[in-house]
């Protein structure tokens, strides 16, 4: 490949270092003379401060935080945003224009897919219209003024919650009026094992691989170790997913519940970007970031569906940043 450069900002990067050293192994591999930058609310972000540079902006629903992210990308030639955080992403999806007409792609899917992922209630009606099994699930109050409908015990979480905050599994409808509030939905219990499908979806939106990954260990709703599993069944779910979601582009994941006792299968969640475990799926040969930029650049595409290996395990661990006070802006 050329040796073009090809800047790339790593938006709200935070903690996101495995994925900030992904991005520049990319650039390496592909040959390319370029810089991983960082952007961040507040020097005090570990990604800030291993990034070849960090830039701060506003938080990304600021009136000002677009154009502070142009201007970043103007005067430093970045090519490509990765943002990782799902409050940005309808930010920046409401938005491509603007970063397209200014020569920058933002590895995000268009409005459309983000604004089904963004919302379990509007997952589920788009999974239920076009066919994907997906558990029961109804309002918090309908469920509680007809709970011998119900099959307890059942999960209950906020429409728009994230990282497991506010979920929960009750075994009585006692149990679910702890949780009632005017955004909390119920789901019926998926059973058998979770997986995170990491998939990628090209500019002609066609699912091009997608990679099981079995959460062994789970840590405040992110994975802390996992593993890769083939899975036939699992791949084609998700890989139908990817074609059917209407304007998706990029890395994307969904959640899916396998029982291998009766082979159901149902899906929970749709995320549009990056996972935490992401860097699992690149290590066992996913590697959809070297993948994005070949597209970015017009070149042919290295997408496969297969070259990946399987049973990989991940075992996550801690790791730190030390600086002086005021580097770290405190």
């Amino acid at each position: 490949m050329s040796n073009d450069t090809f800047n790339i900002l790593l938006s709200a990067a935070g903690r996101r270092v495995s994925l900030l050293k992904i991005l520049k192994q990319t650039l390496s591999d592909l040959s390319l003379d370029g810089k991983v930058y960082a952007l961040e609310m507040s020097r005090a972000a570990p990604a800030f401060h291993i990034a070849d540079h960090g830039f701060l902006a506003p938080r990304c629903t600021d009136p000002g935080f677009v154009d502070r992210v142009l201007d970043i990308c103007a005067q430093n030639d970045i090519k490509l945003i990765i943002p990782t955080i799902d409050p940005a992403l309808a930010v920046y999806a409401a938005n491509l224009d603007r970063f397209e007409a200014a020569g920058v792609t933002v590895a995000i899917s268009g409005p459309k897919t983000i604004e089904i992922a963004s919302n379990k209630r509007a997952t589920h009606r788009w999974l239920s219209d076009n066919g994907f099994p997906t558990p029961r699930q109804a309002e918090l109050e309908d469920v509680l003024a007809n709970p011998q409908d119900w099959t307890f015990p059942v999960a209950t979480k906020p429409a728009d919650g994230s990282r497991s905050i506010g979920f929960g599994i009750v075994n009585t409808p006692e149990e679910l009026r702890a949780f009632a509030g005017p955004n909390n939905i119920v789901q019926s219990v998926a059973t058998g094992e979770e997986y995170t499908v990491s998939f990628y979806v090209d500019r002609q939106g066609k699912c091009r691989c997608a990679v099981p990954r079995k959460r062994l260990e789970v840590r405040s709703g992110e994975v802390s170790k996992g593993m890769t599993v083939r899975n036939a069944a699992i791949e084609k779910l998700a890989m139908a997913v990817g074609d059917a979601l209407p304007d998706a582009f990029g890395a994307l994941n969904v959640q899916i519940f396998h029982d291998a006792a009766t082979d159901e299968l149902n899906i929970i969640e749709i995320n549009p970007r990056f996972g935490g475990g992401f860097p699992l799926a690149w290590q066992a040969g996913a590697h959809y970031p070297q993948w994005i930029v070949e597209e970015v650049l017009g070149h042919e595409s290295s997408a496969n569906a297969d070259q990946w290996k399987d049973r990989l395990v991940m075992l996550r661990f801690d790791d730190a940043v030390f600086l002086n006070a005021d580097e770290a802006g405190l």
